[in-house]
């Protein structure tokens, strides 16, 4: 019924909902033990993105399922403000997140995984026919999900040197961006990053701050009431004036700074040379030493994403207080990549020129696990519906932060990575993360996407809610 093209978040989410609303779909992916993988920080949830989070998992969908499996550090932010501006966050086990989302998927009857790569979509008379593998092999079918990522004409920039690549260790997807253009998508490109990865075996934990889990934990999922791991903390530490130091005198080493990127980045995730730069005054940055997992000595370094050469990354790095003696495992890069034009989509995620054919994700402009699996999702839905001939399923402004999210999309489109966040919410005193079960759950059930068990639960919770605020 449905073929779904990647590998990240919104193919897994994808991929998931047209299982669940009985619809045989086949995956094609590069590497089949790489879905699922979180790309960067291993983290789900946060301001906005929390709610987003809530409401997949209200619609049937897998993400806070597997963020409370694997989640080692479960915070709510904004816990002193109200509640309709409070998110749920954790600090997740990369491993067992992935895990997590593989057991899932794999697991489910109605879904083939092929692994290879699509080179070409066939399109007739202006509607999907199917799709061309790597080895020639086509694929039959009137319902493509494209969810590339930043694989699209992916370079990774690191200082000078320059990888054809959408993420360390993976090429780029060169033939397929080929394609898009070639049948009248518009795209233009953007950036993003990440930092150098350290060894925890070498950071001196006992001079930086701690950051402690919730004492109550706020899990994602309505299905569950406790943590499944062991909770952790994470450490806290700050840049300083000789960190700023060594990054302003080699600023035009960055791929940033020095014209090898023109694109636009994340705004609200910017990397260190941007914070040093646009916040002269400012002494010190917060960086967020988050463990990668239980059993990892990975540490993810939140804050100091950059392109600068290898030996000033080092150089900055044990600058830092907790971080002088610090081994890093991996260096931090780059990514530049095409993205599609999201005015040219339905509200469906269907691009209005070809029929049949759905995007989502970091394709449309987006950035952020919570925000392309938002779209997987109802991408899922509705390219599932669209090949059995039933009518989209959409959200309006007033109904979820997911509604949200796309009328942003395709009605301003992006000149930056999009973001999810409360302010974007205009309806945000009722569109709750406490409430996202009340508010969704029912609409996926009458679609098929949600269990008769979830939706059982959700009409105790409803009636007891009667109960209470009528007697």
């Amino acid at each position: 019924d449905v073929i779904v093209i990647g590998g990240g978040h919104a193919v897994s989410e994808a991929t998931h909902a047209v299982a669940r609303a009985g619809g045989q779909v086949a995956l094609v992916t590069k590497k089949r033990d790489q879905i699922g993988v979180m790309s960067c920080n291993p983290a789900i949830g946060g301001l906005g993105k929390g709610h987003l989070v809530r409401e997949i998992d209200a619609l049937g969908g897998l993400m806070g399922v597997a963020a409370d499996l694997s989640g080692i550090q479960f915070r709510l932010l904004n816990r002193s403000k109200g509640p309709a501006v409070q998110g749920p966050r954790t600090q997740s086990d990369r491993s067992l997140y992935k895990k997590a989302v593989q057991d899932i998927l794999f697991l489910e009857k109605n879904i083939t995984i092929i692994e290879s790569e699509v080179v070409d979509i066939f399109i007739e008379k202006g509607s999907v026919r199917g799709v061309e593998l790597e080895d020639g092999t086509r694929l039959g079918t009137s319902s493509a999900i494209l969810t590339t990522g930043t694989f699209l004409n992916g370079v990774i920039r690191t200082g000078e040197e320059k990888i054809q690549a959408g993420r360390a260790g993976d090429f780029a997807s060169v033939k397929l961006a080929e394609k898009i253009r070639g049948i009248g998508l518009n795209t233009a490109r953007l950036k993003t990053g990440t930092p150098a990865r350290l060894s925890s075996k070498t950071i001196n934990w006992s001079i930086v701050e701690t950051q402690k889990p919730d004492d109550k934990p706020t899990l994602f999922s309505f299905l569950h009431k406790n943590p499944f791991q062991r909770q952790i903390s994470c450490g806290i530490t700050y840049t300083n004036n000789n960190t700023h130091e060594i990054i302003r005198e080699n600023i035009e080493k960055s791929a940033i700074f020095n014209g090898s990127i023109t694109s636009n980045g994340p705004r609200y995730c910017p990397s260190i040379e941007d914070k040093v730069v646009r916040f002269s005054g400012r002494d010190g940055h917060q960086v967020f030493l988050e463990p990668e997992g239980l059993n990892d000595d990975t540490v993810y370094p939140n804050g100091i994403s950059t392109s600068l050469p290898k030996d000033i990354q080092e150089k900055y790095i044990k600058s830092i207080k907790g971080l002088e003696n610090v081994k890093i495992k991996n260096f931090g890069y780059a990514v530049e990549y095409d993205f599609v034009n999201p005015k040219g989509l339905k509200s469906s995620l269907e691009v209005k020129t070809t029929n049949g054919l759905f995007l989502a994700g970091q394709v449309n402009g987006t950035t952020g696990y919570e925000e392309a699996a938002a779209q997987g999702l109802i991408a899922g839905i509705n390219a599932y519906r669209y090949a059995v001939q039933e009518e989209p399923f959409l959200l309006d402004r007033s109904e979820a932060y997911i509604g949200v999210m796309i009328d942003d999309l395709v009605t301003k489109g992006v000149i930056e990575p999009y973001r999810m966040f409360t302010s974007r919410a205009e309806f945000r005193l009722s569109l709750r993360c406490d409430n996202a079960d009340i508010r969704l759950t029912e609409k996926g059930h009458k679609i098929k996407v949600v269990s008769d068990n979830r939706m059982r639960l959700v009409s105790k919770k409803i009636k007891s809610i009667d109960e209470l605020t009528t007697s």
